[in-house]
């Protein structure tokens, strides 16, 4: 019987009369039906990528407002800040151009614990991440958003890499808090480190499916390594990495897995043949991996909220955790430098004078709290 209508879409299993069929084929056309098989079997969708570009416009307009609610470069006062980013970047003294004050971060939504626990405000643990605080932090941090989540979101689509991009930077927040009780914290690094956690797990749990997997997994682990190592540096929040890069790395496993190509070959098997063995969609081994990550997540999550809400400060109870976040050299010192200032009200208008410069401002006073105030003399000594 003949068989010279039969159109394969997959490799051709061996078969004496499949074989004698296509050598019937002259080899030129043997070789354009290879090229459409081959062109037209693609398993997995590639997606169009819009969110991660919208993730990008959105940090640089509200970096634009801050700078524009801060009058910056025109008041130079106000732009300078200390405060703890979430890269190695940060506001110096006497720089408009470089980023708005802390005290307006703080009014747009920055990570500040005393705020988180007193007045219950978790909102800040997402709305820090789409702050910025300086020109370069930004630039940093969007231009690593563009190599690592375009590719992403082509390859997984917007719903689960933009639930990724949130879960993850959430994560970071939420360790950070936990760990850096002083000053506020903005950036959105712990979102990125959990797209670099992510992809790590889905090499792992997708392990079966690609090429060259030994080399791309030591490359990743390499540029994971120095991403995290920039972080023992002073003024950058490691936390957050650390806590961004944990969350993505279990996301991963649930978000990002794919079916083995197995799967796919019998379901595009031509008629009349009988493959050896029907294939499950998943392994085993990924849905041990997809059930356990859940597991933890939901339970780090859940204890984490609980001890942040209660105050609970875990560098009390873990007394070598600091050098996670800031190891300290001959080079740079990690101990945070205690400022001082003597003030004078008089109704609305306080008199601040930094002890170490003998610098004097004078501020007026709407409902700032004791923390903001601290903030302005950190400002006024810088």
């Amino acid at each position: 019987m003949s068989r010279q209508g039969l159109e394969i879409k997959v490799v051709p299993p061996t078969n004496n009369n499949v074989s004698s069929a296509a050598g019937r084929d002259s080899p030129g056309r043997r070789r354009r039906g290879e090229r459409t098989s081959f062109a037209e079997f693609r398993p997995f969708k590639l997606w169009f990528p819009w969110l991660v570009p919208a993730i990008v416009v959105a940090n640089i307009a509200l970096f634009a407002i801050s700078m524009f609610i801060n009058d910056c470069p025109k008041n130079s006062a106000k732009c300078s800040a200390r405060f703890l980013g979430r890269f190695a970047f940060q506001p110096m003294k006497e720089n408009p151009l470089l980023g708005p004050s802390s005290t307006t971060l703080e009014k747009m939504g920055a990570l500040d614990v005393p705020m988180v626990v007193d007045k219950h405000q978790v909102w800040r643990l997402f709305t820090c991440i789409w702050l910025h605080a300086g020109v370069f932090h930004v630039l940093a941090n969007m231009l690593s958003l563009i190599f690592i989540g375009i590719r992403l979101e082509q390859e997984f689509g917007f719903v689960r890499i933009g639930l990724l991009y949130m879960i993850s930077g959430f994560g970071g927040s939420l360790l950070s808090s936990l760990f850096n009780r002083d000053g506020i914290s903005v950036g959105a690094s712990g979102a990125l480190f959990g797209l670099l956690g992510a992809m790590l797990s889905e090499l792992l749990t997708n392990w079966t499916i690609y090429a060259n997997k030994f080399a791309a997994l030591l490359t990743l682990i390499f540029i994971i390594a120095i991403n995290l190592a920039v972080g023992i540096l002073p003024h950058v929040d490691n936390f957050a990495h650390l806590g961004g890069f944990t969350s993505g790395f279990l996301l991963g496993f649930v978000f990002l897995i794919r079916p083995q190509y197995g799967y796919f070959n019998q379901r595009n098997n031509p008629r009349g043949y009988a493959a050896p063995s029907a294939k499950s969609k998943h392994k085993p081994y990924q849905y041990v991996l997809w059930i356990t990550s859940l597991l933890l997540l939901i339970a780090g999550y859940t204890v984490g909220l609980i001890v942040l809400l209660r105050g609970t400060d875990l560098n009390k109870h873990c007394s070598w955790c600091h050098y996670l976040s800031c190891m300290p050299t001959s080079l740079w010192n990690c101990k945070s430098q205690n400022v001082y200032c003597q003030s004078s009200q008089i109704g609305k208008q306080m008199n601040l004078t930094c002890v170490a410069n003998g610098r004097t401002e004078m501020y007026t006073l709407g409902n700032e709290n004791q923390s903001q105030i601290q903030q302005m003399c950190s400002q006024l000594c810088s």
